[in-house]
């Protein structure tokens, strides 16, 4: 009996040997199976990282592109008012400091992105004021002109052809526009009071009446109103607020629209001082269905 114990106990450490050496053959493969994933892995991120560097190489060009483009813009913005060309050139210093600057991340790319979109409304805001500069010296012009020729005409042509000539000119004039009369501007301060003082000068208000024409068409009509600075830069408190002159597109600072009964009608219009005005005399001009209506003017002093 003690022989055949004896014989048992070798194969039962033949079997713990066994087992051992599977057991470090499972774990041989998991830690393979385990390493190869690793590698896979590292490979797969260092792709997409370079993936990622690219992409971010391409965002830096197409925003450098973007910025001498815009530069390009402000520099083809001529004008010969001082006040606009300085704020011209603050915008292209602000797009030289921008280009030396160099975006290295996705949050300084996303803050240019809306740095130019900000910058490229400035620009057409700069668009809109510069034309209507060059459309209003356009107009002066043609009216300079057209007044002197008439009056040579006027001093050429005999009392029976200008009287002619006025008879036939108020038929047209009561025949097709609607004008405006008793414009009076007031300068307001905060309790609704008049004042001339700009630190004190809250809303502008603008009232008028616009005359009785038995002639035209009823119906709703928008008066149009230009508050032109000193400086001649147009007050608006948006570039779309445009409307047509004569085929001209020209920007306004506000517009009422009034139910127009071939009577009389008193209306006002509003505007606010939103940081735009400046010391010195202003000129208001009214515009209806193409015609300027009248004008008048007021001033605002500093003291």
């Amino acid at each position: 009996m003690e022989e055949d114990k004896n014989l048992i106990k070798p194969e039962g450490g033949v079997q713990k040997r066994n087992k051992t050496k599977t057991l470090l053959t499972v774990l041989a493969g998991v830690l393979g199976t385990i390493l190869a994933a690793m590698v896979i892995l590292y490979f797969v991120q260092r792709s997409s990282m370079i993936e990622m560097e690219n992409l971010l190489t391409e965002q830096k060009d197409s925003l450098t592109n973007e910025l001498i483009m815009l530069k390009h813009g402000y520099d083809t913005l001529k004008t010969n008012n001082d006040t606009l060309n300085a704020k011209l050139d603050e915008e292209r210093q602000k797009i030289e400091r921008l280009l030396a600057i160099n975006a290295s991340n996705v949050k300084t790319i996303r803050t240019y992105r809306k740095e130019i979109t900000t910058m490229r409304e400035i620009m057409k805001s700069y668009i809109v004021q510069i034309d209507s500069l060059n459309t209003r010296n356009q107009l002066l012009m043609a009216e300079n002109t057209e007044i002197r020729a008439q009056m040579r005409q006027v001093e050429q042509s005999n009392i029976a052809l200008s009287q002619e000539k006025n008879e036939l000119s108020s038929k047209v004039e009561v025949a097709s526009v609607i004008k405006a009369r008793e414009i009076i501007p007031m300068t307001l301060n905060k309790k609704r009071k008049e004042t001339d003082r700009l630190s004190r000068f809250e809303k502008l208000e603008v009232s008028f009446i616009l005359n009785e024409n038995p002639i035209v068409e009823a119906g709703k009509k928008t008066v149009y109103m230009r508050v032109t600075r000193p400086d001649g830069l147009v007050i608006t408190n948006s570039p779309d607020n445009l409307f047509e002159v004569e085929g001209e597109r020209m920007i306004f600072t506000e517009n009422r629209t009034v139910d127009y009964l071939n009577k009389d009608v008193e209306m006002s219009i509003f505007v606010d001082n939103n940081g735009d005005f400046i010391e010195g005399t202003y000129t208001i001009d009214l515009f209806l269905e193409g015609h300027n209506i009248g004008s008048s003017s007021f001033m605002l002093k500093s003291r």
